[in-house]
């Protein structure tokens, strides 16, 4: 068992959010791509470009020992042309969540969701995401109350299927 804490993200944390991004979307699973590749996505980009504006939140694990951040979970209000792979309406942020590759399985985006969900700054109706059909996380999503939106299902940018959940607050 790791020893970790769980704090709020903060602007400082923008590059590690970028890294998190990176995770999240799977590009690690596709080739050559970098970190910056995502930086210069602009159906991504969108998740953590100037983090730290009036409605974002999110939580951060740091382990103990070595002050290292692994993960982390964040909400981002993306709304008119400015929606992401998520949306639902302009009320409901969307969520983002990545934790590295060495730390899965361990509990920690449980924590972290747990946190993020509970959070007094979390005053929405609903939360969103946007997962796709094959990512063991589902399982992880429904457990917390999120649901499949019905009729959500969509070819993503790989060409699987991805659908929206929402959980309401």
């Amino acid at each position: 068992m790791i020893d970790y804490s769980i704090c709020p993200l903060t602007q400082k944390d923008e590059s590690f959010l970028w890294q998190m991004l990176y995770e999240a979307a799977h590009l690690s699973k596709e080739g050559n791509l970098t970190v910056q590749d995502v930086m210069n996505h602009p159906d991504l980009a969108k998740y953590v470009k100037n983090w730290g504006e009036k409605d974002d939140s999110g939580f951060v694990a740091i382990l103990e020992s070595t002050n290292q951040p692994v993960g982390a979970a964040w909400l981002r209000l993306l709304t008119g042309e400015n929606k992401g792979y998520g949306y639902i309406s302009d009320r409901i942020p969307e969520l983002a969540i990545a934790i590295l590759p060495e730390y899965r399985n361990q509990g920690i985006g449980t924590q972290l969701l747990k946190h993020l969900l509970t959070a007094p700054k979390t005053s929405y109706p609903s939360v969103s995401l946007s997962i796709r059909a094959t990512n063991p996380a589902l399982g992880l999503y429904k457990r917390l109350g999120f649901e499949v939106v019905l009729g959500s299902e969509t070819i993503n940018r790989v060409g699987g299927i991805s659908l929206k959940m929402k959980i309401d607050l």
